[in-house]
């Protein structure tokens, strides 16, 4: 009795923090939307991971791949430091994509350092797409 209640918590949490990534991504797909951007692509997604920046010395030869890898669901390497950074899909890392100002942190930082400007709604919402297609 103990393990079949258990098991349904544990069934009730997954869900829960499922609906948790889809709202807080849902919000911002419709904030992406209200600012422009139009009919989401996993495939624009991806290739914004891989696209190599050419905005200045800072970003110039840096890619997200560079710290990320190609798949989002391994765990990557900062290049300058070493350290090592969680996976960014959520099916590998539950903790990505449940904050909304997080996210949006990240995108400043990261869209600077390796495109070496702001990422467009557009790019930001491919970006998120992409990222909740990996399995």
């Amino acid at each position: 009795m103990k393990k079949s209640v258990m098991l349904c918590g544990l069934s009730l949490m997954g869900l829960l923090l499922t609906e948790g990534h889809a709202a807080t991504v849902d919000d911002l797909l419709l904030q992406y939307q209200r600012e422009g951007a139009t009919g989401f692509s996993a495939a624009a997604g991806q290739e914004l991971l891989n696209r190599t920046g050419q905005g200045g010395p800072e970003a110039e030869g840096k890619n997200c791949a560079s710290c990320h890898t190609t798949h989002p669901a391994k765990p990557g390497q900062h290049a300058k430091t070493g350290k090592v950074i969680e996976p960014l899909a959520p099916v590998a890392n539950p903790e990505r994509l449940q904050d909304a100002a997080k996210v949006e942190k990240w995108f400043l930082r990261n869209c600077k350092g390796t495109l070496g400007r702001i990422c467009t709604p557009q790019e930001k919402g491919d970006f998120l797409t992409f990222l909740l297609s990996v399995r």
